[in-house]
């Protein structure tokens, strides 16, 4: 990923306009775009456990000093992920003394919940998985 500036779905002059649920209407260019960044910030392992371990904390923060020892990567290595989360708004930070605390950004998450989320009573189509598709 790059080191450009991600902007936070749901946010900015284009709020709401960012991205309907997949299965109700086509994402136009931008759209597209836009989402992909959030995908790719959640492409990697790595970053899904972290994001995972931040969510599910007790009190809704966890400090940096508590996710490090979870993996065997460098403090650096463990920074860049949290920082790739933290521009694609899914969470958010704040330094207290030499520590920094990261919390869940929820409406990112709800956003996310909301695009993939089918609409209520449709009915779901009538055909099997592609193959391969174990979640």
């Amino acid at each position: 990923m790059s080191n450009q500036e991600l902007r936070v779905l749901g946010q900015g002059d284009d709020a709401g306009e960012c991205c309907p649920a997949l299965l109700t209407a086509p994402l136009d260019e931008g759209q597209a775009v836009e989402l992909a960044k959030v995908f790719k910030a959640l492409g990697d392992p790595v970053r899904l456990r972290l994001l995972s371990m931040i969510a599910s904390r007790a009190g809704g923060e966890v400090c940096v000093c508590d996710l490090t020892p979870a993996f065997d990567l460098s403090q650096p290595t463990i920074s860049h992920h949290l920082k790739l989360l933290r521009q694609a708004g899914l969470i958010d930070s704040e330094r207290r003394g030499t520590w920094v605390y990261y919390r869940l950004v929820p409406e990112t998450t709800d956003r996310l919940a909301g695009i993939l989320t089918r609409p209520a009573g449709e009915p779901l189509p009538d055909r099997t998985a592609p193959a391969g598709v174990a979640w």
